[in-house]
C-alpha cells in the first residue's frame, strides 16, 4: 500500500495538499514486504509493530549513512515525498525477495523485509510482481495495554485502514519520531531493539494527541482516505512535551 504523508493545505481543507519542491524531485519509494503464509498469517499488530521496526533499522543502518552503498538512494528518497509500499508474498516469492539486498526483521511471529529506496517506475523484477492488496490481517485476541514508558503510535480510531496501509502509516510515523530524536536518543532507541507498540487511540484520547506537539502523520490521500487525513501520532517519551499535550504545533513531512 503506497501511503505519502503530507501536510494540510493553507486553506485549511483537508481534501487539498498544495505542491511542493518535493513534488518536482524524482520520485523513489521503499518497499516493504511482508510474509503472507496462506496457512499462518501474522497477526495484524504484530505485522504493524515490525514494519515500523523495519523502517527505524534501515535508517539506522550502516549502509545508509555517509557513503555507504544505499545512502544515496536513500538521501534521495528523503529528500522528495517519503513513499512506501507494502506488498505480500509467501513460498517462493518470500525466497526470492530474501535473495534481494534488504533487512529482514521479524517480530512476535510476524516477519517484514525492507529494501533500499527504488525508482517509483523501477522496481526489481521479483518485488514489482508481488500483489498490494489482500493484506487484511486480524489480530485472534485484543492487543494488551500499550507500556506508557515506552514508544508508542497510535493509530487514529475514526479510520478503517487496510493492514498494508496501516504498516505504511505506521513506518511513516516512526520515521517522523525518528527525524525528531537527538543522535543520543536515537542511539539509545537503536540499541534497545527499537522497543515500540501500535494501538489505536481511544476516540476521547486523539484529538489531545493530534494536539500534542507530538510527530503526525498526514495522509496524501492516494488510497483508501481523504487526503489530509491525520493517521498516526508519534508518542515517543523522548519528544513528549511538558505538560503533556502543550498544543504546539506538530511535526510533519511534506511526502
Amino acid at each position: 500500500m503506497s501511503e505519502n504523508p503530507t501536510p494540510v493545505s493553507e486553506s485549511g481543507s483537508p481534501f487539498r495538499s498544495e505542491p511542493s519542491a518535493r513534488d518536482e524531485a524524482p520520485q523513489f519509494v521503499l518497499p516493504l514486504v511482508v510474509r503472507m503464509e496462506k496457512a499462518d498469517p501474522p497477526a495484524r499488530t504484530d505485522a504493524l509493530e515490525t514494519a515500523a521496526r523495519a523502517v527505524l533499522t534501515i535508517l539506522a543502518d550502516e549502509r545508509s549513512a555517509g557513503e555507504g552503498e544505499w545512502a544515496g538512494a536513500m538521501r534521495d528518497w528523503q529528500d522528495a515525498r517519503i513513499r512506501k509500499v507494502v506488498r505480500r508474498a509467501r513460498g517462493a516469492e518470500w525466497r526470492r525477495a530474501e535473495a534481494l539486498p534488504g533487512i529482514t526483521v521479524t517480530g512476535k511471529a510476524a516477519e517484514v523485509r525492507v529494501f533500499p529506496p527504488v525508482p517509483l517506475d523501477g522496481w526489481p523484477k521479483d518485488l514489482a510482481r508481488l500483489q498490494v492488496s489482500g493484506t487484511d490481517l486480524d489480530d485472534p485476541q485484543p492487543p494488551v495495554e500499550a507500556d506508557p514508558s515506552a514508544p508508542v503510535l497510535w493509530l487514529n480510531p475514526d479510520l478503517g485502514m487496510s493492514a498494508g496501509k496501516a504498516m505504511a502509516q505506521a513506518g511513516h510515523a516512526a520515521q517522523l519520531a525518528w527525524w525528531e530524536l537527538s543522535d543520543e536518543e536515537r542511539a539509545a532507541w537503536h540499541d534497545a531493539g527499537f522497543p515500540l507498540a501500535v494501538r489505536t487511540a481511544d476516540a476521547a484520547h486523539w484529538p489531545g494527541l493530534t494536539g500534542s506537539g507530538l510527530p503526525l502523520v498526514r495522509d496524501a490521500g492516494f488510497t483508501e482516505i481523504a487526503p489530509g487525513s491525520c493517521t498516526v501520532v508519534a508518542d515517543h517519551p523522548a519528544l513528549r512535551r511538558e505538560p503533556h499535550g502543550n498544543g504546539g504545533a506538530a511535526p510533519t513531512r511534506s511526502a
